[in-house]
């Protein structure tokens, strides 16, 4: 206990220094975009350091123990988003120089009202996933200090959200290049060594938990299901601000569109990893462990002490970077299309108002993250929001040469509403995943206004 402790409050020493070299955000431009200045090596260790989260580590590695393979199939979803992102929507988004945000890109091509409406989806979807976030950092903080869950939110929620107050998004992507480092090699060598040297059973027992798994899996999920849960993790995260933020924030659009690509190869690495440790883990772990704490009990039971103090680092690192990415995206997306358009803030003001938002934010995100359920459950009630709401109107404003106003307003707002009155109120009206309902509602109310609006211009 007294090692894992020194050892986590050295990585978070390290941590501020970091975060204290960035310095302080002193321009609005440094807070919100860090001057549009980052090289791809840094957007492509940040993007993978905000993606990989706790979802995609211990959340992967619970739904490797639970259904074999299924998820990995799934990830690959969330693997081709990133690459077609690079390829088709960041170059688009990067070229638009006067934007600070997604909402500010959709407000650019329809009008203001789009744009606070994007952007007051954009907060609230950050904020929600925000919390699924502090959950996770919860239940790893909670392991290391032996403290109560709501302690352990507010310890992990405050030290991010210190940094990302002061430091803006430069802070948030030097600490990510830093914690992207860790997990990179600590991760992998946990890995190793669990596979190597700790695993139970020949081959051939691991190959019959394979298939047995796997079959598990499939056989409990409907092939509607799965269609729902691949559209989940191809468009759940799509352009969610923290990575529409890095898309804008690059040096150049080559860089925008190669770290997408990058991260999105990455990511089927880190996959296949997360779903091979879960398998590993069934012979060793007992049948009825929630699957957020498989891969604390693999590495506890299995490895020497060092190595779970070392897990326990990497957890840590892999939450924080996307906690903190979050938050400056939240704070921004609310600063740029909820504040501005409305008032006319010198660039002090919009700073500050940005430090307001951040530490408003994380107040609430602690107070939300206990009624967060699971952590991969958690990311698809998110996923099913989001992906009606925003992307409709934010691809094909990007693609189409004049996107009407009266479109944009009507998709996300139909896309919303449908997305949260299947999720929370109506969550068994039907056996079809509530996000393709959203999506369809979405893209025929987008239709709907398209149509209307040239209509009324022809008739004009």
């Amino acid at each position: 206990m007294i090692l894992s402790v020194a050892l986590v409050i050295g990585y978070l020493m390290a941590l501020g220094f970091v975060a204290l070299r960035a310095r302080a955000a002193r321009e609005y431009a440094e807070f919100s975009l860090a001057k549009r200045a980052l090289p791809l090596a840094l957007i492509f260790g940040s993007l993978c350091a905000a993606y990989i989260g706790p979802g995609f580590s211990l959340g992967f590695v619970g739904k490797g123990f639970q259904s074999g393979l299924l998820f990995l199939c799934v990830g690959l979803a969330y693997a081709a988003q990133n690459i077609l992102v690079g390829l088709l929507i960041a170059p688009r988004l990067r070229s638009l120089s006067d934007c600070h945000t997604l909402g500010d890109a959709i407000g650019h091509k329809y009008n203001r009202t789009c744009q606070v409406l994007a952007g007051v989806i954009s907060v609230g979807l950050c904020a929600g996933f925000a919390a699924v976030m502090a959950k996770a950092a919860g239940v790893v903080a909670q392991e290391i200090f032996g403290i109560p869950m709501g302690s352990a939110v507010v310890l992990v929620v405050v030290i991010a959200a210190l940094y990302t107050t002061f430091g803006g998004l430069q802070a948030s992507v030097m600490t990510d290049a830093l914690q992207f480092s860790l997990f990179t090699i600590l991760m992998p060598a946990i890995f190793l060594f669990v596979l190597l040297f700790r695993t139970e059973g020949t081959t051939a027992t691991l190959t019959r938990e394979v298939v047995a798994a796997t079959s598990a899996g499939f056989g409990a999920t409907s092939p509607v299901q799965i269609v729902g849960l691949v559209a989940a993790f191809f468009l759940g995260e799509t352009l969610i601000p923290p990575y529409a933020n890095r898309a804008l924030a690059a040096r150049t659009t080559e860089a925008s569109r190669n770290s997408f690509v990058l991260a999105g190869l990455f990511s089927i690495a880190w996959f296949t990893m997360m779903i091979a440790l879960g398998i590993v883990a069934r012979p060793t772990v007992a049948a009825g462990t929630h699957e957020d704490q498989v891969l604390l009990t693999l590495v506890k039971t299995t490895m020497p002490m060092e190595g779970y103090v070392l897990l326990l680092v990497a957890l840590v690192s892999v939450i924080m970077s996307s906690l903190d990415s979050l938050l400056n995206a939240g704070a921004v997306s609310f600063t740029q299309d909820v504040v501005r358009p409305f008032a006319h803030l010198s660039d002090r003001g919009s700073l500050l108002c940005g430090r307001l938002a951040t530490v408003t934010m994380a107040i609430l995100v602690a107070a939300a993250a206990l009624a967060v359920p699971s952590i991969i459950d958690g990311l698809l009630i998110c996923y099913t929001v989001w992906a009606p709401a925003i992307l409709p109107a934010a691809v094909l404003g990007l693609w189409l040469r004049q996107p009407r106003p009266l479109a944009g307003i009507l998709s996300m707002t139909t896309g919303a509403a449908v997305a949260l009155l299947l999720q929370f109120v109506w969550p068994n009206a039907t056996e079809i995943p509530p996000i393709l309902l959203a999506l369809a509602a979405s893209l025929a109310a987008y239709l709907l206004g398209h149509s209307l609006a040239g209509s009324t211009r022809e008739h004009g």
